[in-house]
This record gives structure tokens, sequence and C-alpha cells, in this order.
């Protein structure tokens, strides 16, 4: 029996100039392409028309998927692109970087994990395609939008807008970036993957905002892509005046209704968001599986011919990458592929699942147009049939609320409430998106010994032997300058660190009553962003910060003086830098008021006080955090590392974890601040919690559009616990790990942890599509009704060890938590035990030769089973 598996036009040229324009001779009608009709551009050619790509002469209906390169580490990318490419995925798309790869004027880096040449040259040798979204502002949850800082200090420059500056040096790095990826035949053109760039990004939401300025800069943003004459088609996403021959693009949850400008483009949806990004302190979003299929299906029934996933694979923000400001340090996006590079069940499986029902469709789709056939108020089908007998089918269900039957072709069909039931003859169901079949892996951080000893057998590090060095709170070495008043953070910094501080000082007469009655004074704080920790004579006091929805904050704490002269030092910090909206480069950070209550006197303000400033810390300038600097005498040995102390550097050598998993880095003991393994940055850390006063959900139902508050989970607890190291920074032994420790932790209770997928579960009901895509014709339809198989899979070598429920009938709960139902076929774990028990993967038939069928003869059963994997 074959089941389905969810493991793992004519064109002419008109040269304007140096630009080549597409123009599109359309027909009323659709009809195959004849390739000696598409002209060829070197070995290649990508071409288009208002119903799809054409790539080489062929129809193109294109999967696609977001990876960013630096979000990951190149001994990822073959994997991440392979687990791709199974998971039905033909294209990877992804933003080009400019502040990675010109961190100064002029000065070039594509290396490590901004290796991109590299990067493409894995996707070609995977056989896949590639957008490349050059931008090069990308927004993206990117330090500064993956601008340059330094652009901002270029006299005369504002972002995105007819501003010269910008412009000059926008072509250059454009130009850059194209002419390598020409010099190593990278575009489609030259017999490359590329087949389609991207020039700017999401610029419609501002335009407006910049006014004529704006309009001229998108224009000449289009003009200028296009004279790069690279062979491919360009796009501009989110652009609602994107000129002739660029399409534009449609970015957001949903995407079906989206029309382009011009009734001679195709329809893209270059960021389709199957998820969402976290910041510290908030709630953590999902997006169900099946809103993500439902989107997916609605977009092609409705005439859509690339959907690329915005992540498909989200990644991590190593080092300070992350913008926001207060964007995680993880950015996994609640994706297909997790942070870690792990098959997120059932998301991963479910979409290969949509993915290769909706490809056997794809002769169907690209070469009709649709009927539409209305099958109630909020009912539909669209129809797309030829002459020659294709015909495919989608049923769409549109009542958030409740499941419907349906009469398509005198046949009854049964749809779920929110769901498209795709029939790629005409007749039979071979996928509704509501419906998963698909295992939901049962995943864990593992706590790992790191250096075990007989006298500590526990999995912790308090064995290590520990090196420590104390910061000074305030201005160390000499300070940089002195102003009366507060300059701006960012300004002052320019991004090279995140960290700056303000010292004054403040004279207390022996016969203040907060002196003499044993009382505090009260300091008020008032910031523009994003973080403060507050020092009084040396020690810590306070600590405040904002949030990723309002970056400004201010407190009020009481502080603690002494008779005499008393200093204030206040440690400014960033926590990623902004990273969209119009004139967002403008937007500062840093303290704007200080003042101190509770004097005879009244109330005295600091904030036009003389402020002593001095840049980043000291650990940072000498630079200690790099490996080639690990010996140098400021380290001071310790037999225990010092707990709460604020302002320290930790260092540990430590062996590699054991195994293959991945690792991450468990910082739920500490407070906040940075980690390095092997002088490579790993990120900011900041296990700071959530309220758990907030509404919070257990199930999440995915009936209903999606927004990012729908599906939230982690009420009470920490944003991000977990920091991923990727296993190619491991040496085999001697380790070093850094951490840096803003306000206090303790540094003994920090753990690795691997990453392990320990069980799986899956249920599936009787009437769940089984048709296989490849054979829907003839007899072999009625062998494979009622039919279909749950499929179950242990991590590589790894075995089902043991069966924790099995139970056909009418079982209740989720994974995790199944419970028998009043209907329950006794022999269930006994079947699963025989079938899977010891093997790497097991498949369920739910046929009369397993499972009693005649069971409650009213109840649509269904199969559920959890077992674990070891």
């Amino acid at each position: 029996m074959k089941t389905m598996s969810c493991l793992s036009s004519n064109f002419k040229f008109v040269f304007l100039a140096s630009t080549v324009i597409w123009i599109t001779v359309m027909s009323s009608s659709l009809a195959a392409v004849d390739a000696s009709n598409v002209t060829t551009i070197g070995t290649g050619s990508v071409t288009y028309d208002r119903r799809s790509l054409i790539i080489n002469g062929q129809r193109k209906l294109l999967i696609s998927a977001s990876i960013h390169y630096p979000r990951s580490v190149p001994a990822m990318w073959p994997g991440l692109v392979r687990l791709a490419k199974e998971g039905g995925v033909d294209v990877i798309e992804t933003y080009v970087f400019w502040n990675g790869h010109e961190p100064s004027p002029g000065n070039y880096y594509f290396g490590g994990r901004f290796d991109l040449v590299k990067f493409c040259k894995i996707v070609q040798q995977a056989g896949m395609y590639m957008i490349l979204r050059i931008g090069p502002f990308v927004a993206a949850e990117w330090n500064f939008g993956g601008l340059p800082v330094w652009l901002h200090y270029v006299p005369g420059t504002t972002f995105r807008t007819d501003s010269e500056p910008f412009k000059y040096h926008m072509q250059k790095f454009m130009t850059y970036t194209v002419n390598l990826m020409k010099r190593e035949r990278l575009f489609a053109s030259q017999g490359g993957p590329i087949i389609l760039s991207q020039v700017e990004n999401e610029y419609g939401y501002y335009e407006n905002a910049y006014g004529e300025g704006g309009k001229r800069y998108a224009l000449w943003a289009a003009k200028m892509a296009l004279s790069q004459n690279t062979g491919v088609p360009w796009i501009m996403c989110q652009q609602y005046d994107a000129p002739d021959p660029v399409i534009d693009t449609c970015n957001s949850f949903y995407c079906d209704q989206f029309k382009p400008i011009s009734p001679n483009k195709p329809k893209i949806w270059t960021e389709n968001w199957p998820g969402w990004f976290k910041t510290f302190g908030a709630r953590d979003p999902h997006r169900p599986a099946e809103d993500v299929a439902y989107s997916v299906a609605r977009f092609f029934q409705k005439g859509g011919s690339v959907q690329n996933y915005y992540m498909y694979h989200g990644g991590t923000n190593f080092g300070r990458t992350a913008g926001g400001p207060f964007i995680t340090t993880s950015y996994d996006y609640d994706a297909p592929i997790d942070e870690y590079g792990l098959p997120r069940f059932p998301k991963w499986g479910h979409l290969k699942e949509l993915h290769k029902v909706i490809k056997s469709c794809e002769h169907a789709l690209l070469n009709n147009d649709p009927t539409l056939h209305s099958l109630g108020p909020l009912q539909e089908a669209d129809v797309y049939e030829d002459a020659s007998g294709a015909c495919a089918a989608f049923l769409a269900n549109m009542d958030d609320k409740n499941d419907k039957v349906v009469q398509f072709r005198h046949v009854s069909y049964h749809l779920p409430a929110w769901s498209v039931s795709i029939l790629p003859d005409c007749k039979n169901v071979a996928f509704n998106t509501a419906k998963v079949g698909c295992q939901t892996s049962i995943v864990n951080m593992a706590p790992i010994d790191l250096h075990p000893t007989a006298s500590s057998p526990k999995r912790d590090i308090k064995s290590l032997q520990w090196e420590v060095f104390k910061e000074t709170a305030g201005v160390w070495g000499v300070a940089d300058f002195t102003k009366n008043g507060f300059v701006d953070h960012i300004n002052t910094t320019k991004d090279a660190t995140d960290y700056l501080w303000y010292t004054t000082s403040i004279f207390v007469q022996a016969e203040e009553d907060f002196l003499r009655n044993r009382g505090t004074a009260m300091l008020f704080v008032e910031s523009k962003g994003h973080a403060m920790h507050v020092f009084i004579n040396k020690k810590l006091q306070a600590s405040a910060s904002g949030n990723g929805t309002v970056p400004q904050f201010k407190f009020g704490t009481p502080i603690s003086l002494k008779a005499g002269k008393n200093e204030i030092a206040l440690l400014s910090m960033t926590v990623g830098l902004q990273t969209a909206g119009a004139f967002y480069e403008w937007i500062g950070a840093g303290p704007t008021s200080v003042k101190v209550a509770g004097f005879k006197t009244g109330t005295v303000d600091l904030t036009a006080s003389a402020w002593t400033c001095k840049i980043g810390l000291q650990g940072e300038h000498l630079r200690i955090q790099k490996s080639y600097n690990l010996k140098s005498k400021i380290w001071a040995p310790t037999s225990q590392p010092p707990k709460q102390q604020p302002l320290t550097w930790y260092k540990a050598v430590v062996d590699a974890p054991p195994g293959n998993e991945p690792v991450a880095l468990d910082m739920i003991h500490m407070g906040k601040g940075m980690a390095w393994l092997n002088g490579q940055e790993i990120g900011r850390y900041w296990p700071r919690r959530t309220s758990k006063y907030e509404n919070c959900v257990t199930h999440c139902d995915y009936r209903g559009k999606f927004n990012p508050d729908k599906c939230v989970t982690g009420c009470g607890q920490p944003t991000q616990r977990w920091y991923h190291v990727p296993r190619s920074w491991f040496k085999p032994s001697g380790n070093v790990l850094i951490i840096f420790e803003e306000t206090g932790g303790d540094p003994s209770q920090i753990r690795f942890s691997m990453r392990k997928v320990s069980g799986a579960c899956g249920h599936l009901s009787v009437d769940h599509p089984s048709f296989d895509v490849k054979n829907l014709q003839g007899s072999e339809i009625e062998n494979d009704k009622n039919r279909p198989t749950l499929r179950l899979k242990c991590p590589t070598s790894t075995n089902i060890s043991s069966v924790k429920f099995a139970s056909f009938g009418n079982p209740n709960g989720t994974c995790g938590s199944y419970m028998l139902g009043d209907c329950h076929d006794q022999n269930s774990a006994a079947l699963v035990e025989k079938v899977c028990l010891n093997q790497n993967e097991c498949a369920l038939e739910m046929s009369s030769a397993n499972f009693n069928m005649q069971l409650c003869p009213s109840t649509v059963k269904k199969l559920a089973v959890e077992v674990n994997c070891s």
C-alpha cells in the first residue's frame, strides 16, 4: 500500500541605456510555454508572465524557505538546506546583511558566518534555486535593520530617501555584491541558482513619511537595481508603486487576496510568517501548523505561484546582531526547522505533505484559469481544469467556528472549520489543512556533564577551575570626556559596545534627615532606553529597562548615601538598535533626567550637572573574551566562582559535550550579560521573565486569523533560558567559556544542555486523507481508501524503546497527555508494541487487519500513540 509520509507567454527585451527590462506580451488565456519563445540570457533564463515565473522555458510553481546564513554557522548550512529540500522546498531565500559585510567604509568581509558565496554554492549543489534579497535594508529584527551604523555618521545622510550620500553607499554595496555573485556565476542567467533578486524591503509602509523624496528614492532604487544587469527579475516587497518591470510582492500572515499592481505580473508571497519573533521579557508566540497550511493552500488556490516561508529556519542572533531593540538571541521564530537545526514536528511534516500535494497540481494550476464555485456563505471551490483532463480543485471553508458538509460535483465533502481540502483529481481529497497526520516530536533540553569527576557526579560545572576579572563600577582608566548634561548613548558609542558609563557626584551634609534617621534618599531616572544599572559608591543599587514595545523607561529607587561626596554611576545599555520605521536611525538611547529627592532643601536635579563618560567596559577594551588573550595576568584564579557579584567576568575551561546533538548554554541562574566560547560570540543572555499575570494558552485553537498575541505561552517564565552554542565551535577539549555578568548570578549553576528528541506522539482519524497523489486514478484509489497510516520515527541511532500510550477508539487529550476514551480497542498497545518496539521507525496502518474497525460504529475512530526513544 502507498501512503504519504511526512517524516524526514512571449517576451521581448527593451534596452534603455544599460538597463534590461522584461516586457510581458499577454494573451487572454494561459497556455503552455513554448521554450523557443523565451529569450535565453547566458546559459539560463528567468522570465515571467501574469501566472508564474518561467525558468528555462518551464512554468514553475515554487515553494521557498528563508534561511539566513549568518544566523547559523557554515557547518550547519548543508544540513539545513538538505532538510528544507526533504520538506518539499524548491528555493532558499536569504537577505544580504550589509552591516555584516561592510563593517567600515570600503572594508568588505565575506567569511565565516557571512560567507555568502559558500552558502549560495551549497544551495546550488543541492539542486535548488535561490532568491537573493540584497536590500540592502533588511529590517529582519537585525541590528539597525542591516544598515551599517557608520553610514548614519556620513555627513548629509538620511536613510532610505533621496539622500545622495545614502544612495552613493547603497549603490556601491549593491554593485559590489552583484559583481561578487557574477564572478562566481551564481545568477540563473549564468547557470547559477539565483532566480530573483530584491531591492529595498517593505518600503511601502514608510514611503509617504518621506514625502516626494521617498517617491524619488523608490523609483531610483528600482532603476539602480535594473541597471545591475543580473539577467533575472527584480522584486520589491510591500511596494505599492513598484515600477515596471519590477514585481511587487506580498508580506503577511495571509496573502490569498493580494494582487500585484500590474495584471501582467505573477502573484508572489515573499514573507509568510509561520511564527513570530520574541523580545526579552515577553511571551513566546506560536502559530499552529493547521493555520500555516491553510494560508499556503489559500494562496495557491487564489492564483499564487511563489510562496516563501519567513522563516523556515530562524536560527540565532549571535553576538550583538539582534536588533529590535530587545529582540532575543534566539530567532527560532517557531519555524518548521528549529533554532538548532531540527525539524519541528508536526509543522515541518504537515507542510511537507502539503507541498507534495500542491506540487502534484502544478500543471493544472499554472496552465489554466480558475473557475470559482460557491459552496455556501463562507465556503467556495476554485477549480483548475483543461481539455486534456488535468483537473485540480481547492475546497475552502472560511468559517472560523463551524465544520461544514458541502456538495461538490454531486459528492459530499466534510470541511473542518478554517480549512482547505485539496483534490488533485477534482474527486479525491489528498490533503486537508486542518487534519494533521504527522507525528509530534517530544523535545527536551537535557543537562550534560561538562567535566565530570568522582567528587562531582552531578551534571554541573562546580568542579571546574574558574578565573575571574572584576570591572570597576564607573569610569575606569582615563575618562573619555566630561560634559554638562547628557549625551546620547548611541551617538557616543556608535554601537561599538552595548555599554556607556555616565558618572557624577553629589555632596551630602551630615545633618540630612535621611542620614540621621538611617533612611534613604530617592533617585529618579528617565531614559530613552534601553536598560540601566545604578551604582552608588561602587555598589549596585537598582536596575531598570524598557521593553520591546516601549524602549523608554523611568523609575524611582531608594539609594543609600553617606555624608560627604557620593559617586553616582549609571551604566547605560543598548539591547540591539532599532530595526525599522521612518527615520529610525535618529532614535536615540540613554538617560535624559536624573534627580535625587529627600534633601531638606528639596529635590536636587542632576540632569545638567557635569557627567563624565567612559565608552565600554574595561574587559572589552582589554579584549579578554578573545582566545589570544586568555592567559592574560588580569585573570585571578578562584576555587569557587563568586556568586551574586555584578560587573564580573568569568572564565572556565570545559570539554566538548559528548554525542552529536545540538548544544545550548542554560543561563537560568544568571542575571544579564554576554557569553563567548573559544572567542566566538554566543550572544546576549537575559533570562528575563514575563509577567505571570498575562494571558497564555495551554491549547491553541488554530481556527480564525492569526496574530502574534493569539497563541502565546511562557507566562511567568524566562523568555529565553537556553542559548545555542554550535557544535562546530567546540574542540575535543580545552574549550574556553567566558561569561560577562552585569548584575550577579551563580555561575556554578551554569549548564550545557543537549537538545534531544526523547519521544514521539501521533494521532490520526480513520477519515484522514490517505491517497498517494501519484496514484489518483484507477482501482488503486479504492484500495487506499479508509486506510490512513500513522508513522512514528525516532532520531538516527535511537529506537522506539517503549510505548507510553496507545489507543484505537476515541482517545482524548494531546501529545503528552493522552487519555482513554469510552471507546477503546484493548489490543491497541500490544499491536503497537509488536510493530514498533525496538524499531527506528514504524508504520501503523488503520485497517481491520490491525484494529477492531467495528468498534463503536457511531464514532469517528482515531488512533493515538506516544512512544519513547532511546
